[in-house]
């Protein structure tokens, strides 16, 4: 058994790394040369540089597949670069339009690990007869008694399991994860001891093809009629504004609504509470409206060994990848879960994730959905 945990001798076990021109996937490629496997990098070429204008910084950028280029050459590795530029655009990119069109915040990282990395890198890494598909991700495989365990990385500062919720059982099959047990200072020392060009490079943003952080301007390009003004309305339905069109605005938010003083309030905060795409109104409310008790997910993969039903079964989840976990039920509801709180979530937005974890440790992935709409009464 190699480091792997694949039964054969590095030598001879085929790796396909994917290769993003930054320095984790960069380290992870180089380790496994070093430490013997017969190691391939892959880099995805996934959008157009002219159509998205993509900021410095963002990752399978044209500077990026140079970089990695650079970097198969200074260790010794074939690379290759592959178009998935037409599954990113119809996977990734028009989902994250449509998903704003309709009201929600989405994840397009997510998206993108489900769907073109991991699916589709995975079918190209079996094409390559490779035993295994390794990627720089913070993040451990482990092996438990009914089969490959997705944990969390060990340095809580990088871990990056939110991001990989939707990896189903069989893509963890053939996954690994080489960096999930380092710190990123460890991982830059590799760097440098191994003298890649990119040890000093900054890390990458998490959104590859959204010039600097402009969502709505992204939307406008590829759904023109979908920036159309319309109400800010309270809870009670009263016109307390307007806005120039619901893909500037999430749920929970504060900054940005331009409220004149209101007759007959106290003028306490506003936060956005829910987002009315087929009406284009920003429904906005004081803090205590944001408050849910439960949600609804769905698109769930599920990770647990035993299948999930209708009794419940106590976790910890994470709605926010920054955010601390929190304890709750989870039960299955025909294709849903129903996710109940031990203490009420404030901003819950839909299209973000809801990832669950085990009650016991909170290291272990069990699955995760994608948060669907609810209004404060509902479920």
């Amino acid at each position: 058994m190699n480091g792997l945990d694949i039964d054969k001798l590095p030598s001879r076990t085929r790796v396909v790394v994917a290769m993003s021109g930054g320095v984790d996937s960069s380290v992870t490629a180089a380790l496994l040369k070093e430490q013997g496997f017969d190691v391939v990098g892959v880099t995805l070429q996934l959008y157009d540089q002219g159509a998205v204008a993509a900021r410095k910084g963002a990752c399978c950028a044209g500077q990026d597949i140079y970089d990695a280029a650079q970097v198969a050459e200074r260790i010794g590795i074939p690379h290759y670069v592959l178009d998935y530029e037409s599954r990113f655009k119809a996977d990734v990119i028009d989902a994250f339009a449509d998903a704003y069109v309709r009201g929600e915040t989405p994840i397009p990282c997510v998206a993108c690990n489900r769907t073109v990395k991991f699916r589709d890198l995975l079918s190209t890494a079996r094409d390559l007869d490779a035993d295994a598909l390794a990627t720089g991700h913070y993040v451990r495989r482990t092996a438990g008694p009914h089969g490959a365990e997705l944990r969390r990385a060990v340095d809580p500062a990088k871990d990056q399991s939110y991001f990989l919720y939707g990896t189903t059982r069989a893509q963890l099959d053939m996954l690994r994860f080489p960096l999930g047990a380092m710190s990123k200072a460890r991982t830059r020392a590799l760097a440098e001891r191994f003298g890649l060009p990119v040890a000093d490079k900054p890390d990458s943003q998490d959104i590859c093809f959204v010039p600097d952080g402009d969502y709505a301007g992204v939307v406008a390009r590829l759904r023109p009629g979908a920036i159309e003004p319309g109400d800010i309305v309270d809870t009670a339905g009263r016109v307390v504004g307007r806005h120039h069109g619901i893909v500037h605005f999430t749920v929970g938010q504060r900054r940005g609504l331009r409220l004149d003083a209101r007759q007959g309030t106290d003028n306490a905060p506003l936060y956005v509470v829910r987002l009315d795409a087929a009406r284009r109104r920003v429904v906005v409310g004081p803090h205590a409206a944001l408050a849910r008790e439960s949600i609804r997910i769905g698109t769930v993969n599920w990770l647990g060994d035993r299948p999930l039903d209708q009794d419940g079964l106590a976790v910890l989840v994470r709605l926010r990848s920054s955010q601390p976990l929190r304890p709750a039920t989870v039960a299955r509801v025909g294709a849903e879960v129903l996710v109940r709180f031990e203490t009420p979530e404030f901003g819950v937005a839909p299209g973000q994730a809801c990832v669950i974890y085990d009650r016991d440790v909170g290291e272990r992935v069990l699955g995760g959905g994608t948060i669907l709409s609810a209004d404060a009464g509902e479920a």
